[in-house]
Parts: C-alpha cells; sequence; structure tokens
C-alpha cells in the first residue's frame, strides 16, 4: 500500500509558530524527514516510535545530496509510511519543495504540501514593523542571496531589487550581501537605505540589528557569523513609523 507524504512548513523555529494542521501531521507521522532549522522542540510534536530522520542543508557545512532525500521520501511511501517532510519556514519558499514534488509525481506517490510562517514575516513581527505601507511600500519581493554554486545570482532583476518604494527580503544573504549591495548602488539605490539583519529569527538567541545597507555590506564583509539569517531592506525597515 502506498503511502503518503505531507510537506510541512516548520515556520522559523519556534514551535509556538506551527500551524494546528502541522502539529496534526507530525503526530500521526511514521517517519520526519526534517530541516536543521525545524528540528529541537518542533520535533517534541512527533509521535513515540517515528523515524526522526535530519536531511537539511547549512551552506560550508556537509550536507546530504537533493536526490538522497527525494530518494528517501519515495522509499518512505512506497513502504506503505505517512510521512511528514519538515521543512524551515514556508515550503514554498527557497525550499527546493520542486524537486521532491516532481520525484514523487514521478513515482505516482500523493502529497499534501501545508504552508508555514515565513522567517520574512517572523522577522518583520519581532521588529515590530509592516512589510508594507500605503503609497511608501506597496511592493513587497523575495529574493536569494546565494545560486547554488555559492555565489551571488547572476541574473537577479537588480532594477526590481533597487526600487526605493519597495521592502525586500533577502534569504541566505550574508556571504553576498556586499556584492549585492554595490550592485544595487550601481543602479541607483542609496547606500543610506535602511535594513534590518535578522539573526536566529523566533530562537531564544534572535538577534535584530538595524544599519544601512551600506553600513551593512561593510560589517558582513569584514566579519559574518554562522547563524541563520535573513535581512530586509527598504523604507519600513529602520523600524520609524509615521
Amino acid at each position: 500500500m502506498t503511502g503518503f507524504v505531507s510537506f510541512v512548513g516548520s515556520g522559523p523555529g519556534d514551535p509556538e509558530l506551527l500551524t494546528l494542521k502541522a502539529v496534526n501531521r507530525l503526530k500521526a507521522a511514521d517517519a520526519v524527514l526534517y530541516d536543521d532549522l525545524s528540528s529541537g522542540p518542533i520535533l517534541e510534536h512527533a509521535r513515540a516510535g517515528a523515524d526522526l530522520v535530519a536531511v537539511g542543508k547549512r551552506a560550508g557545512r556537509p550536507s546530504p545530496r537533493q536526490d538522497h532525500v527525494s530518494r528517501l521520501l519515495v522509499d518512505y511511501a512506497k513502504a506503505g509510511a505517512r510521512v511528514v517532510r519538515l521543512k524551515s519556514g514556508d515550503p514554498a519558499i527557497f525550499g527546493r519543495l520542486e524537486e521532491e514534488m516532481t520525484a514523487l509525481r514521478t513515482a505516482a506517490i500523493p502529497f499534501e504540501v501545508i504552508p508555514g510562517v515565513t522567517s520574512a514575516t517572523a522577522a518583520a513581527a519581532a521588529a515590530l514593523i509592516p512589510l508594507t505601507r500605503r503609497l511608501t511600500a506597496r511592493r513587497l519581493q523575495f529574493v536569494t542571496g546565494h545560486d547554488v554554486t555559492g555565489a551571488l545570482p547572476a541574473d537577479l532583476n537588480l532594477t526590481a531589487l533597487a526600487d526605493p518604494l519597495a521592502t525586500t527580503a533577502v534569504f541566505m544573504p550574508k556571504r553576498t550581501f556586499p556584492a549585492l549591495v554595490a550592485a544595487l548602488i550601481a543602479h541607483g539605490l542609496p547606500a543610506g537605505t535602511p535594513c534590518l539583519l535578522a539573526e536566529n529569527v523566533s530562537h531564544p538567541d534572535q538577534r535584530l540589528s538595524r544599519d544601512t545597507i551600506g553600513g551593512l555590506a561593510a560589517v558582513l564583509a569584514a566579519q559574518a557569523s554562522a547563524a541563520p539569517a535573513l535581512i530586509l531592506y527598504g523604507p519600513l525597515a529602520d523600524g520609524e513609523m509615521s
């Protein structure tokens, strides 16, 4: 009997940000394949006896290959297991979701996707700022800070990313942010544009640092911690409310 896979968004790490549906799937799962940022207290919701398999990827660290993760999903499901693929944040945002769904479709295995709180909204909530505002921040855009090689993607729409009336969230940003800022300034975005560096969002050691894009680029060029992070920049990132 073929099993079933639930792609579950775990949010940024605080177990209280899990949805009720996410908790219910964890309680019923025979196997949980989880990302690094989805571990810890979140896994306490898994039922006793479930297989807990770490498959997370972290920059600069040994990580399982994507085809290996997809193979595990297929193998567990073919054995009849109820599987939770626990992804940090929201599964559909820079989470390699499409590749894993493709593997399941090819193997004729049914699945569902359960959304989660993305780190961009969690960071804004922690900083007590909105992501949009009438007239001055009408657009919100998400972008990854690196490609499959770890470099800044060469095909970024820099005109859009340099829009001073947009709020931009940069995922996995720290190693390439100085290069991104240089490109943004070349496309007209002022170096004094406010930004927020959010590290370990929603965890007990969460750290929020406000700066300008120029100032933060200089800080990260000199030294960047290994903590998972997200950067917001744009008119609202300084936290000043009109």
